[in-house]
């Protein structure tokens, strides 16, 4: 076992506070990552304060894990000291069921092993990546290409893959007008992989106060949802909206933005139930979709994407002593787009 120094919440809705904690020896097919930046996620403030439900403490949350392979297990082949690499919600699966061989872990019929809050084979508890250090099995872990920064790579272990998996799925693309729905730390990214993508992007958010960073990154249009008129002007306009917002919603007067056969998908998840009038979705043969992070191939195959298109995410750098007050600042929506912890601080 190896100790290192991470940040904890002792308990639910407790301040982070530095710690100590055990990682497992490097095993026959372990990668020993040095962590050199790590993404804050709001799905980070839902689990350490058990919005989504009971949860294991101590917590050390982070998947956003951007670091430089320090060691190898002697039967590693895909990776060596040295390379630059990621790790995202991860850290295991069945490896058996038909989803993990399609390459879909994150839908592993037996349930995945995160990288935080979650429990391995061995029964102990996963310590994510707000720590000097993390030990993952090489079928884990992605490779950051040479052209990203790791710093503004971080964020697309979470925020990259989980806009990027729909938008591939529902074939996002030249010909198609897709909205992204919040433009925060998921939606920032949304933006520009739909761009990317070749689709004609338009951001809905609650005001028009981001607009300028909206079409910077590569929205045509952009609307604020307070605005009334909003909804009769884009009536029927979208083949996809993806909802990166974590709050509930109208989803019937959404719903209606749909062309008819437009997707409507949920990466944004609300800690309360949503309502819904089915005519919403019958009218116009529309779906309401959910979708979760990507597996390891469609995560590698993203930051590859990433790379060549030259997409970082857009970051707020800070030290480990500034996390209890990133929380509160990302629950306030006061980021611009992401925060990464500098490891090197904790």
């Amino acid at each position: 076992m190896t100790t290192v120094a991470a940040y904890a919440a002792p308990s639910a809705k407790a301040p982070l506070e530095r710690t100590t904690i055990e990682r497992r020896e490097v095993g026959e097919f372990d990668v020993l990552i040095d962590i050199k930046f790590a993404g804050i996620c709001h799905s980070d403030i839902h689990q350490a304060r058990e919005g989504w439900g009971e949860a294991i403490f101590p917590m050390v949350p982070g998947h956003e894990i951007a670091g430089v392979v320090e060691a190898v297990g002697s039967g590693v082949t895909k990776f060596a000291v040295g390379d630059h690499v990621g790790v995202g919600c991860l850290v295991d699966s069945c490896r058996e069921c038909e989803n993990c061989k399609a390459g879909l872990e994150q839908y592993c019929l037996k349930g995945g092993v995160g990288t935080y809050n979650a429990l391995d084979k061995n029964g102990e508890p996963t310590y994510g990546g707000y720590a000097e250090k993390i030990v993952v099995d090489e079928n884990y872990t992605v490779r950051i290409p040479d052209g990203l920064a790791l710093d503004v790579a971080a964020p697309l272990l979470c925020a990259g893959i989980t806009t990027y998996s729909p938008l591939k799925h529902w074939n996002a693309g030249p010909g198609k007008k897709v909205a992204i729905l919040g433009m925060g730390g998921l939606g920032h990214m949304g933006v520009k992989i739909a761009n990317a993508l070749g689709a004609e992007v338009t951001v809905l958010s609650q005001s028009l106060r981001k607009k300028e960073d909206g079409l910077k990154l590569g929205a045509s249009h952009y609307y604020a949802t307070s605005d009334e008129a909003t909804f009769k002007e884009l009536r029927g306009t979208f083949d996809i909206i993806l909802s990166t917002v974590s709050a509930p919603l109208n989803l019937d007067a959404y719903l209606s933005l749909l062309k008819t056969d437009g997707a409507f998908v949920n990466v944004g998840a609300p800690e309360e139930p949503v309502a819904l009038n089915l005519f919403s979705v019958i009218a116009g043969r529309k779906t309401l979709a959910g979708s979760g992070i990507g597996g390891i191939p469609e995560t590698q195959e993203m930051l590859d994407f990433c790379a060549e298109h030259n997409l970082g995410s857009e970051i707020e750098l800070i030290s480990a002593s500034q996390i209890n007050e990133a929380y509160e600042r990302v629950l306030a929506s006061d980021v611009r787009y992401r925060f990464v912890i500098d490891t090197a601080t904790i």
